[in-house]
């Protein structure tokens, strides 16, 4: 089968990976334009976009959908894996067996833009990656295949992305020789769906008046991007990673116990293992203890 593959993210590449050395011809890699990032705003290509640069395939940046339609007419398929692109109706029609989406849920669960993100956020115990025929709905297509994972105790959303994305492989591969053999996709169920609505900037700061059990969640789940963020002597300080912790403290109040960093929360508080100071690389909350001599006045804000 003649494929094309659009997606921007690194958790595409397993998937890309298995098409490559599978018996079906990658003709051509869809990816979003360079963006600016960095502190220095230079111009960076997307992971998948250097992916198929090291290996010689057609690459291709599209600013706008109509610049694919050749290539849609050429393939059997096209692939998304986080494209990050609606793309029209009319478009996805084109090819012989239209688009394929690997979507990272158990679809009609956590439809939208950011369902790992808030399948950790929810505590969800049961994950999944769902292959499934695009239309012009988000995420509503019927399904080829559905594939689920148990999430493991105090996984992270970049824990949960890596397990997925090599599941989500195998079932790419699976779905192929499904459409292959004639097979066709089912409607979704119609009832339980969810939202996975983009995660905001300001959603992930930290609110110390809430529960120890959500706090830790949001930490998981916005992790590695865009981090939970607290303020500190007036600074922001990222929050990488957290425990349970029974000490009674008031909200948000900093204290020390056996050199261990604990913070207030709603419910009793949390036990920091790992934060970002402003303008600094990553640090064990031991070490930033070390550095922030921490007074009896201090407190996450």
């Amino acid at each position: 089968m003649r494929l094309a593959v659009a997606a921007t993210p690194g958790v595409a590449i397993p998937t890309l990976d298995a098409i490559l050395e599978s018996e079906h011809e990658l003709v051509a890699v869809i990816t979003q334009p360079d963006r600016a990032a960095g502190r220095g705003k230079e111009l960076r290509e997307s992971d998948v976009g250097q992916w198929a640069n090291n290996r010689g395939i057609p690459l291709l940046k599209p600013i706008e959908s109509k610049e694919i339609l050749d290539l849609a007419k050429s393939v059997d398929c096209v692939l998304t894996v986080g494209y990050g692109v609606l793309l029209p109706i009319d478009l996805i029609s084109i090819p012989k067996f239209g688009f394929l989406n690997l979507h990272f849920s158990l679809l009609p669960q956590w439809r939208g833009a950011a369902p790992v993100q808030r399948a950790i956020q929810a505590g969800d115990p049961i994950s999944g990656v769902t292959v499934f025929q695009l239309d012009q709905g988000m995420d509503t297509g019927p399904i080829y295949i559905q594939k689920s994972f148990d999430v493991p105790d105090g996984f992270r959303s970049a824990d949960l992305f890596e397990s997925l994305s090599i599941l989500g492989a195998g079932a790419v591969l699976e779905t192929l020789s499904l459409m292959a053999s004639g097979a066709k996709p089912q409607p979704q169920l119609p009832n339980g769906s969810s939202k996975a609505n983009k995660i905001s900037k300001e959603e992930a700061r930290i609110n110390w008046n809430r529960t120890n059990l959500e706090i830790l969640r949001d930490i998981r789940a916005f992790f590695p991007s865009p981090i939970c963020w607290t303020h500190f002597r007036g600074e922001v300080i990222r929050i990488e990673s957290a425990q349970m912790s029974v000490a009674r403290i008031t909200p948000g109040v900093l204290k020390v116990e056996e050199g261990r960093v604990l913070v207030g929360t709603g419910e009793g508080s949390v036990e920091i293992l790992r934060v970002i100071p402003a303008g600094k690389r990553p640090l064990e909350a031991g070490a930033w203890l070390n550095g922030a001599r921490l007074t009896e006045t201090d407190c996450f804000e």
